[in-house]
C-alpha cells in the first residue's frame, strides 16, 4: 500500500486491491455452493439438512467474524502511522481473541445444538444430517476464525492478492473432499451431507496453515511477526479490538438475521413463492460480492490514510468507494432486470417459479443501489474507526424500517411477497442516507481536511 496523489492513481489502487478480494469472496461463496449442490445430488433430505445447518451457522459466523475483522482498520491505521510494533501486537492479540471466541462457540454449540434442532421439529433424516454437518463443521471453527484475523492483517498491508491465491489453491481440495466424502468415492466413507462439514473443516485447516506459513516466512509480512508479542497479554489491546469489533460484528449479525427473518416470513406463502424468493435472493447475494469487495478495500485504504493523517485522501477514498459501488450496482442490476427471465431459468424449470422470480428481480436494481450505498458508507466509517453510532443507525434501519414496512406492504396491500423486497430496499436506502450524513459529519468535524473533495479530482 502506498500514498497516491491523483484520482486516477486512487482508482487504480482500489482496483488493485478490489479484484483479488472479489475473487476471494467468490471462492468462499463457491465452497458453500459445492456443499449445497453435491448434497442435493446425493439426497434431498441431505440438501435440506445442510441448508438448515448453514442457516443456523451463517448468522453466528458472520456476526462473530465481524469482531475479528476489526483487525483490518486498526492495523491499517497503525501501518499508516508507521507503528510496526503495534501492528504486530494487533495481530497476536487478534489471534488469541479468535481462539477464545471459537472455543466459546464450540462450548455453547455443544449445549444448545440438540435442543435447537429438536425445537424445529424436523424430519429425522434432515435432523440427523443438520446435526452431523454442524458437528463436523465445528472441527474447523478455530482455524476459520484464525484465518479471518490473518486475512484482515494481510488486507491491512494492502497485499490482497496473496489471500486470493491461497483460496484458489484450496478450492480443488474442497471440491475433492466433498466429492469423496458425500458420495463415498475412491474408498472414502459415504457420509452424505455430513461429509460436507468435514470437507469444509479440512479446507479451513489447509488455508489457515498456508496463510500462517506465508506470513511467517515471506516479506513484508514476516517483518511484523514477533514471537515476543505472543507472550504479551495487553487488556488494552484486547479492548481496542473489541471496541471496534463488537459494533461491527453486531451490525453484520443483525443484517444477516434480518434476511433470515424475512426468509421465515416468506415461508408462510406458497411453495412457488418460497422457491422464487430463494432463487432471487441467491442471485442478489451473488451480485452483492462486488460492493462488499469494494467496501473491504475501502476500509483498509481509508484507515491507512487516516493513520498517516492524510485526511483529504481518506475523504477521497471514502466517496470514490461509494461512487464505484453505485456504478457497479446500476450496471449489474440493469443487466439482471433486462435478462431476468433467462437468469431465473438457471434456477428452475417450473414456469410459475421462473415468472415469479423474474418479478422479484425487477426490484433488484433499486435493491442493489440501496445496498451498495449503505455497505460502502459503513465501510468508510469503519476506516475512521467510527462504528458505534453507525451500528445504531443500521440496527434501526434493519429492524425498525425494513421489517415493519416489508410486513405491512406484504400483508396489508395487494403486493404480497414482493412487499418484503420493497421494505428491504427502503430500509437499506435509509441506512445508506443516514450513514452518508454521518460520514460527512465526521469528515468535517473530526477529520477536517483543507479544501473540498473536488480539489482532489
Amino acid at each position: 500500500m502506498y500514498q497516491t496523489f491523483t484520482t486516477r492513481e486512487k482508482i487504480k489502487l482500489i482496483f488493485v486491491m478490489l479484484i483479488p478480494i472479489l475473487i476471494t469472496q467468490l471462492g468462499m461463496f463457491s465452497m458453500v455452493f459445492f456443499s449445497t449442490i453435491m448434497s442435493g445430488k446425493y439426497n434431498p433430505a441431505d440438501l435440506a439438512g445442510v441448508a438448515i445447518g448453514s442457516s443456523i451457522w451463517n448468522p453466528v459466523f458472520v456476526g462473530l467474524s465481524g469482531i475479528l475483522l476489526a483487525v483490518s482498520p486498526i492495523a491499517a491505521q497503525k501501518f499508516g502511522e508507521k507503528k510496526d510494533h503495534e501492528v504486530s501486537s494487533i495481530l497476536s492479540h487478534g489471534i488469541y481473541l479468535a481462539i477464545a471466541i471459537a472455543l466459546i462457540v464450540i462450548a455453547v454449540g455443544a449445549i444448545i445444538l440438540n435442543p435447537l434442532l429438536n425445537a424445529m421439529d424436523l424430519d429425522p433424516r434432515v435432523h440427523e444430517t443438520a446435526h452431523n454437518y454442524l458437528v463436523n463443521l465445528g472441527f474447523g471453527i478455530i482455524p476459520l476464525f484464525i484465518f479471518n484475523v490473518l486475512r484482515s492483517f494481510i488486507y491491512a498491508l494492502g497485499k490482497t492478492r496473496i489471500v486470493m491465491v491461497i483460496l484458489l489453491m484450496a478450492l480443488p481440495v474442497n471440491f475433492f473432499l466433498n466429492y469423496v466424502l458425500i458420495f463415498g468415492n475412491l474408498g472414502f466413507p459415504e457420509l452424505g451431507g455430513a461429509g460436507a462439514g468435514i470437507a469444509t473443516s479440512v479446507t479451513f485447516w489447509v488455508i489457515t496453515a498456508i496463510t500462517a506459513f506465508i506470513i511467517k516466512t515471506k516479506e513484508p509480512f514476516s517483518a511484523y511477526v514477533s514471537f515476543a508479542n505472543f507472550k504479551e497479554f495487553s487488556r488494552g489491546r484486547f479492548a481496542e479490538i473489541l471496541k471496534i469489533g463488537i459494533p461491527m460484528g453486531l451490525s453484520l449479525f443483525f443484517e444477516t438475521s434480518m434476511f433470515a427473518v424475512v426468509t421465515i416470513l416468506i415461508s408462510k406463502f406458497s411453495v412457488t413463492t418460497i422457491a422464487a424468493y430463494q432463487s432471487a435472493l441467491n442471485i442478489v447475494s451473488f451480485l452483492y460480492m462486488v460492493p462488499i469487495s469494494i467496501s473491504m478495500a475501502q476500509t483498509v485504504l481509508v484507515g491507512f490514510e487516516v493513520g498517516a493523517r492524510r485526511y483529504r485522501d481518506a475523504r477521497a477514498y471514502s466517496w470514490l468507494g461509494i461512487f464505484l459501488a453505485i456504478i457497479s450496482a446500476v450496471c449489474t442490476g440493469t443487466l439482471v432486470v433486462l435478462f431476468r427471465d433467462q437468469v431465473a431459468g438457471l434456477y428452475s424449470n417450473d414456469t410459475a417459479v421462473i415468472a415469479l422470480t423474474g418479478s422479484f428481480l425487477i426490484y433488484a436494481l433499486f435493491f442493489q443501489i440501496a445496498d451498495a450505498i449503505q455497505v460502502t458508507a459503513l465501510a468508510a466509517l469503519r476506516g475512521y474507526k467510527d462504528v458505534n453510532l453507525a451500528f445504531v443507525m443500521t440496527l434501526i434501519a434493519y429492524w425498525l424500517v425494513c421489517l415493519p414496512i416489508g410486513y405491512i406492504l406484504a400483508h396489508n396491500t395487494g403486493l404480497g411477497a414482493p412487499g418484503y423486497w420493497i421494505g428491504l430496499t427502503i430500509g437499506l436506502l435509509a441506512a445508506g442516507i443516514a450513514l452518508s450524513f454521518r460520514l460527512l459529519y465526521i469528515q468535517k468535524h473530526k477529520f477536517p481536511s483543507e479544501g473540498a473533495l473536488a480539489e482532489n479530482l
